[in-house]
This record gives structure tokens, C-alpha cells and sequence, in this order.
């Protein structure tokens, strides 16, 4: 598939890139390029739901070809992107492959367990061009990106996330955000020194393109304990629920503007819930679900949300830093009912693991960052300044009571708290003129403990080539130590990553 689009792409280049010396009245033009890209993971630790050590072993083995495109026909820009995945089965899988077998969970959607991880899809395919001096048209399959946070997402909500083949990633928003079709509008005012920036989703888009994907079929990022286990064999994803229906129409509207030394912004998101909760059949919200007379428990569904929100940044000179903030309300935000174990429940009881219905509350999620070149060029001999960031994030639920019963996640039995807090530091170093840079990022659960440390180094290898090594170290708290469907009911964020620490090698081909 890579090789005839190549070929084809290859093909209408040459006519077009000929006369785009010759004939630049017309404004036509063309450029490919893209990369070959290999991955190779490692445990850093041993999984504790296998019965060897996995202690080293080579958990990911994963090869991309990206094609890139970019055409002119007169007056419209266009744009292709294709992607293609493909892992190999290593001897780590292949034991969860084993595992899965074991529990009983081998039925469920995928057959193989390389059907988590293996894809070939467009990954962007949209036309756009002027009308007149200010407004911006762009229509087809695109990315857009509204917010001002990294690792967590206060106003980036525009996208759902496909986290099934590499959960906790330091960057790189744009490889694993899920393109929508939409049609989006940009409309300058220079008047207001600002910008109008509107779109809108018809629905158009697939049911796997909705919310976030997350390696629930018992793969190498489930999380703790029940890799190995194929939640897929029991539930199914219900994109025509009547709270979330993925042909519903969603939108937004955004204006972002300056005011002397400021940039700041206003949005409003008509979208979907990003996590999934679970529509129980033990109490079923609003429909039953739809695979239940089939023995199933529950479906997994994205209620859609309103999302109103503002961002705000500036340069401070008093401490040469850039300030930001940013915050959402989220009208609405689904969550699931029932602390506790998965104790034999019955229709209309309450149930453990969040199997206990859905319940909204109104959610705010708040980021304050500070942003400084740090100079570390006598003490650490870089080459110049190094960008450093500190992002203090925060969710909280003000109408949360303990009577509400409401659950973190679900296939869990962990209670919601009110505030969430997360603090996050991160600082890039160069070396070389800029061919050698580490980078150093760390993470704190403020309330529940826990966290998460990432060094890495990132190699420019002449001009087409790339390496990274990347070690994600986790450690937490609590974690789910009493088993499968009897979590330790302490264990939150960090505690689903317990022993998941990974190290990452990657090497980019660029063309």
C-alpha cells in the first residue's frame, strides 16, 4: 500500500515539480516526504502477571512508514498523510497471547494479540484555501489543536487519543491524536488584534475514531493487573448510545487574541467524553447494553460533553519566564459508580469496578506553567540556553460527595477524589549545535502519591537520520495487588502503571 502510493505520488510529481520552475504563474506544485521509523521497547521490570521473569525482555518490536504530502493547485493547499504500523510477536506477547488464552479471554475481538497494535490508515486528507484577505477554509481530515498543556490535556479535547500500543509517551501529541473529518474556519480580525477559529464535526468519522484508545485486550500498556486479560471477551465499544452517538454533529468555536504583552484565549467544545465509562449491565444508563443477552457486562461508551474554557500567557521580565494558565469547565463530565471489588452483583444493585451506572458532575481542570531558558552552559557545556517548563495540573470535581460513590477509572474499585493534583517538570539540553539533547522529565501525584521520571536523548544524525532513547520509570503508592476483579481500592493514577516501567529505542529514517 505504502510502495503504490509512493510510486503513484512519485509519478504525478514529476510533471508538476517541472513546471513549477517554469510556469509559477499557475501556482501549482508538490512535495513528498515521510519516514521509515523501528521501535524496540524492553521491561525494565518484571510484570507481575506472568509466571516468568520478563525482566528485560523485548516488549516492543514495532516498524512505521509515514508518507507526506503536501500539493498546490492554484488557489487550494492539500494535504495527504498515510500511515502504516506492523509489529513482530515478541516472546513478551506472545506469553500475554498465552495468558490471555488461559483466563479465557482468547474469544474477544482480536484473535491475534499483534491486532492491538498493527494499522494502516489516513491519517490526514483535507483541502483548504483562502476567501478573500481574512478567512480560512479547510475541509476533510485534519488535527486541531486548542490548549496550552503537554502532558495533560485541559482544552486539547478536540481529539480522542490512540494510547493502545504505547500508553505514556514524553511529547509527540501529533502521532497518536485521532484526525476527524471536519470542516474548521479561521477568520482574522486585526481590528481586536485576534483571530476567530471555528469548526465543525459532521460525523462522518468511524466509532474507533471517537474518544481514547487504550490496550484494553490484555496487551503490553493494560493496565495493572489485568494484562493478559482480553476485556474485549466481555464488553463491547457502543458508538449509537443515546448519551454519545459518534454520528452526532460536535463543534467548537475559539477566539484567541493579544492585549498589549498577552496572548490569551476563549473556546467553547461540543465533543466527547475522551476516557470511556461503562454502561453496566448490573445498572444499565439509559439503554441496556447491547451485547448483554450474549453474556457480556457492559459496553464502553463516550458521552458527549460542552467544554468552556480560557487560556492565558505572557513574558515576565522580572523572572524572564513565560507564564501560562489555562482552564476548562466541563459541563457533564461522565463517571462511573461503584467502589469497591466485583461482588456478585444483580441487575439494579450497586456494583464494584465502577459496574454500578454513570453519574455527571461538572468538572474543572486547571493548568498553571512557567516556561525559562535556563543557562547551563558553564556548569553542564551545552551549546546554548536550555528550554525548561514546570506545569502544575489540576482536576477537580466541586459538587463531588463521598455519597456520590463515583469511581477513578473503571475496573477499579478506587473512589474519585475532588482534587487530582499533578506536577510536572521537564527540561531539554543541547549539545553539539543542537545534535545531541537530553532531555529530563518527572512527575508527581501530589495527593495520592506515585509518579513518573523520563531521561532521554534525542541524536541528529546528519540530515536524514534520527535516534531516541527514552527510559518511562514509574513508580507509585498503592497498586493493585489483591487481583483480578479485587483491586486494592488506594491504588490510583500511578498505581495502574506498577511494573510497567519501559526502556524505548527509536531510529528515523527521514526522506
Amino acid at each position: 500500500m505504502v510502495t503504490a502510493l509512493a510510486v503513484g505520488l512519485g509519478a504525478a510529481a514529476g510533471p508538476a515539480l517541472a513546471e513549477e520552475g517554469g510556469a509559477a504563474s499557475s501556482g501549482n506544485s508538490l512535495r513528498v516526504g515521510g519516514y521509515l521509523r523501528g521501535w524496540a521497547s524492553f521491561n525494565l521490570e518484571d510484570q507481575p502477571e506472568t509466571p516468568s521473569n520478563d525482566k528485560g525482555k523485548l516488549s516492543m518490536l514495532r516498524g512505521s512508514a509515514l508518507l507526506d504530502a503536501d500539493a498546490r493547485t492554484g488557489p487550494v493547499q492539500w494535504k495527504g498523510v498515510l500511515r502504516v504500523d506492523r509489529e513482530a510477536k515478541t516472546s513478551y506477547l506472545a506469553d500475554l497471547e498465552r495468558l490471555r488464552a488461559t483466563t479465557g479471554t482468547q474469544g474477544g475481538d482480536s484473535r491475534s494479540i499483534l491486532d492491538n497494535y498493527n494499522a494502516a490508515e489516513i491519517r490526514e486528507l483535507w483541502g483548504e484555501m483562502k476567501l478573500g484577505d481574512r478567512t480560512t477554509v479547510r475541509l476533510g481530515k485534519q488535527q486541531i489543536v486548542w490548549g496550552e498543556s503537554d502532558f495533560f490535556h485541559a482544552m486539547d479535547l478536540v481529539h480522542g487519543y490512540d494510547l493502545s500500543w504505547r500508553l505514556f509517551f514524553e511529547g509527540e501529541n501529533e502521532e497518536w491524536r485521532k484526525p476527524l473529518w471536519m470542516i474548521s474556519t479561521k477568520i482574522d480580525v486585526p481590528e481586536a488584534k485576534g483571530q476567530v477559529h471555528a469548526y465543525l464535526r459532521p460525523g462522518l468519522d468511524r466509532c474507533k475514531d471517537i474518544g481514547n484508545t487504550y490496550d484494553i485486550r490484555g496487551g503490553r500498556w493494560f493496565f495493572n493487573p489485568y494484562r493478559g486479560y482480553d476485556l474485549s471477551a466481555v464488553t463491547s465499544k457502543d458508538c449509537k448510545h443515546p448519551e454519545g452517538d459518534y454520528k452526532d454533529i460536535t463543534g467548537g468555536l475559539r477566539w484567541s487574541g493579544e492585549a498589549g504583552p498577552v496572548s490569551y484565549s476563549f473556546a467553547y467544545v461540543r465533543t466527547f467524553s475522551a476516557d470511556p465509562v461503562a454502561n453496566s449491565v448490573f445498572k444499565p444508563w439509559k439503554k441496556d447494553p447491547k451485547n448483554a443477552a450474549s453474556g457480556e457486562l457492559f459496553d464502553l461508551i463516550h458521552p458527549t460533553i460542552d467544554v468552556v474554557g480560557a487560556t492565558v500567557s505572557g513574558y515576565t521580565p522580572a523572572i524572564d519566564s513565560v507564564l501560562s494558565a489555562e482552564m476548562a469547565y466541563t459541563i457533564g463530565q461522565p463517571y462511573n459508580v461503584g467502589t469497591g471489588p466485583l461482588t456478585a452483583p444483580t441487575r439494579g444493585a450497586a456494583a464494584g469496578l465502577g459496574l454500578g451506572g454513570v453519574k455527571r458532575k461538572d468538572t474543572v481542570t486547571m493548568m498553571l506553567r512557567a516556561d525559562k531558558n535556563l543557562n547551563f552552559q558553564e556548569l553542564l557545556g551545552t551549546s546554548r540556553p536550555s528550554f525548561s517548563s514546570v506545569q502544575l495540573f489540576n482536576t477537580w470535581i466541586p459538587g463531588l460527595d463521598r455519597s456520590d460513590d463515583l469511581v477513578r477509572l473503571f475496573a477499579y474499585g478506587s473512589p474519585l477524589s475532588k482534587h487530582n493534583p499533578i506536577l510536572t517538570m521537564f527540561t531539554v539540553l543541547n549539545y553539539r549545535s543542537d545534535t545531541i539533547n537530553p532531555s529530563f522529565a518527572v512527575g508527581f501525584d501530589l495527593k495520592h502519591g506515585g509518579g513518573f521520571f523520563i531521561p532521554a536523548v534525542d541524536f541528529v544524525l546528519g540530515d536524514q537520520w534520527r535516534a531516541k532513547v527514552e527510559a518511562d520509570i514509574f513508580w507509585n503508592r498503592d497498586h493493585a495487588s489483591n487481583g483480578l476483579f479485587d483491586p486494592n481500592p488506594d491504588v490510583q493514577l500511578f498505581g495502574y502503571f506498577h511494573k510497567s516501567s519501559q526502556l524505548t529505542f527509536r531510529l528515523t529514517r527521514q526522506f
